[in-house]
């Protein structure tokens, strides 16, 4: 399989040729059956970084398609707009797969659920319209969740994804793909950091200029699609 130590690490039954046809049988189905659910997991990672990938781009474009203009001055104020449905679906479609997440130990599996449930709360309580912190009682619990869910998403990233088997040596497209869950899981630090300094500095002119916390957001979220689609093997499969 592709991804070591963290992916998930399905148990494969060999065919014995000592043992009887029927018995033969049963151990190509189970092998089958693992080799199916394999592709399927792999495919909902998958899945999953690609909504990442494009969401910002989708959400953007879609307000512009439907009449708006300009951006928003974050990704989730596109609650607001004719793109609210297309928000709140992804980012719960990304929370019920996270909640749904199996990888090498516990402490994926917890990850996993936090992460979820961030993502769930972030899409349930929206932000403010203009964002601002005071504008409604979910406000708070919306900007709290979404800090969390990207310091979880980073945590997959620069932790959990990097891990190697230690009874066999990396691959070359291992190593590759540590770099890129590493650049990945920075950028996502990084995007938080300069989102909330933007929210901070939200009196100046240029907040509503450059729309600034739309770009940090959007390199999080594109940051996170992309570790998640290296890890489905999208990119840098091994050979």
């Amino acid at each position: 399989m592709g991804n070591q130590a963290s992916d998930l690490n399905f148990s494969s039954t060999s065919a014995n040729p000592s043992k009887s046809g029927n018995g033969q049988s049963r151990d190509l189905n189970d092998l089958e059956f693992n080799n199916n659910l394999l592709i399927s997991y792999l495919s909902l990672r998958k899945a999953v970084g690609f909504i990442g990938l494009f969401l910002p781009l989708v959400l953007a474009l879609g307000k512009i398609l439907f009449g708006g203009t300009g951006l928003e001055t974050s990704i989730s104020a596109y609650y607001y707009t004719k793109m609210g449905n297309v928000f709140v679906g992804s980012l719960c479609a990304i929370g019920i797969f996270l909640m749904s997440y199996r990888g090498f130990d516990r402490k994926d599996e917890i990850a996993g659920k936090l992460a979820g449930l961030f993502a769930i709360t972030a899409a349930l309580f929206p932000t403010s319209p203009g964002d601002a912190l005071a504008g409604s009682w979910t406000s708070p619990i919306h900007f709290a969740a979404a800090v969390l869910l990207f310091l979880t998403l980073a945590y997959f990233s620069l932790c959990l994804f990097r891990k190697t088997d230690p009874s066999k040596p990396p691959t070359p497209e291992k190593l590759m793909r540590n770099k890129v869950y590493a650049v990945c899981g920075y950028l996502i630090v990084a995007s938080i950091a300069g989102a909330g300094i933007s929210f901070a500095l939200r009196q100046y002119p240029f907040f509503d200029l450059y729309r600034p916390v739309f770009w940090f957001e959007a390199v999080a979220v594109v940051s996170f699609g992309v570790s998640w689609l290296t890890k489905g093997e999208a990119i840098l499969k091994d050979e």
